[in-house]
């Protein structure tokens, strides 16, 4: 089978190689992995961003990816051969709040990850996809779409007539933007690209932030200055102050991403006076997985992919084809056949 690995951080050191395909042990399950997908996050772990939190030699990246069970170990009853499954990000953490020892079970960065074409997982660390729903759809489901599931309705407790608000066209986003148009929210979405907006045809209110970043006025002006009932906040430190003068008092910004910066100065009153909740998104447990499988797959709603596919042995090409931001949606890399 082939495998990528992250021999030692840095990207000049990924490299595709041979390795035999594993056999179950008692307790386990080989899933035959058939796509995964990139986020943001697989930059920073193949060049060692996370430093200690994270495997430092012979990494298997990546943390999205669905393929199909092809054998069980002894004892394990909960999946069979042929069932269609999507690897948990936390392989560790099934239900309830986070905590310090489920966090740690990351898949493509303290745990090996799923850029390969075999894999072994616990039962627990995996999901069964729901049978209208297409191997390459699930595959963009563990990270981006759970921490955006998370987010606008674990965190957020988005309902109808709600105002969401979303940064950007990545991964989390868009899948913010769809969690929130099928919860019957209304939606402002800020971006340099009102293209890349306009292509997706999700938002209610779109706003180029190069042309207006006060953006918070057009939020303001949206809600007759009541302010929005959540932000997604993928931004970080360039964003956050605008995020905290569009939200409502009463409001929630979930805060996921620090693209533009880890540290800001922050106007604590905003939070105080106004009620304000600033809630730390870390992706969501494997329950969460669940429901936003089964939500659009009842939906009939599929995950944006770009438009452009990738095979393993093109990884390095995919990282960066991410890193230059021409994407929408989430990038798609054929794990092939063996």
């Amino acid at each position: 089978m082939l495998v990528a690995l992250v021999r030692r951080p840095g990207e000049s050191a990924l490299e595709v190689v041979e390795r035999d395909i594993p056999r179950p042990g008692p307790g386990e399950v080989l899933v035959n992995l058939k796509y995964a997908t990139l986020n943001y996050r697989d930059l920073l772990t193949v060049a060692g961003g996370y430093g200690s939190e994270q495997k430092r030699s012979d990494l298997i990246p990546l943390s999205d990816a669905a393929g199909v069970v092809t054998e069980v170990g002894a004892g394990v009853s909960e999946f069979c051969s042929g069932d269609r499954v999507v690897p948990c990000f936390f392989q560790d953490w099934e239900k309830g709040g986070a905590d310090t020892v489920n966090l740690q079970s990351n898949l493509g960065g303290i745990l090996d990850g799923v850029a390969t074409q075999f894999a072994l997982f616990k039962p627990n660390g995996l999901v069964r996809i729901p049978d209208r729903m297409r191997l390459e759809d699930a595959a963009a489901f563990p990270c981006a779409g759970v921490t955006a599931w998370n987010a606008v309705v674990g965190e957020g407790g988005i309902a109808p007539g709600r105002l969401v608000v979303t940064q950007g066209t990545g991964g989390v986003s868009i899948f913010a933007m769809q969690i929130a148009k099928m919860a019957g929210a209304r939606l402002l979405s800020t971006s340099s690209s009102r293209s890349k907006l306009e292509r997706l045809g999700l938002a209610d209110v779109i706003v180029d932030y190069t042309v207006e970043p006060q953006w918070s006025n057009s939020v303001l002006k949206a809600t007759d200055q009541v302010g929005a009932d959540l932000v997604v906040e993928v931004g970080g430190a360039e964003t956050l102050k605008q995020s905290l003068k569009a939200v409502r008092t009463g409001g929630r910004i979930a805060v996921i991403g620090v693209l533009s910066g880890l540290r800001t100065e922050l106007n604590l009153s905003h939070l105080v006076q106004r009620h304000v909740r600033l809630q730390g998104v870390t992706v969501g447990n494997r329950a969460h997985l669940t429901a936003a499988l089964a939500a659009f797959a009842a939906a009939g709603a599929r995950p944006k992919l770009d438009d452009r596919r990738f095979s393993l042995a093109e990884l390095s090409y995919a990282l960066e084809y991410m890193r230059a931001g021409k994407h929408v949606g989430k990038i798609l890399v054929s794990l092939g056949e063996v």
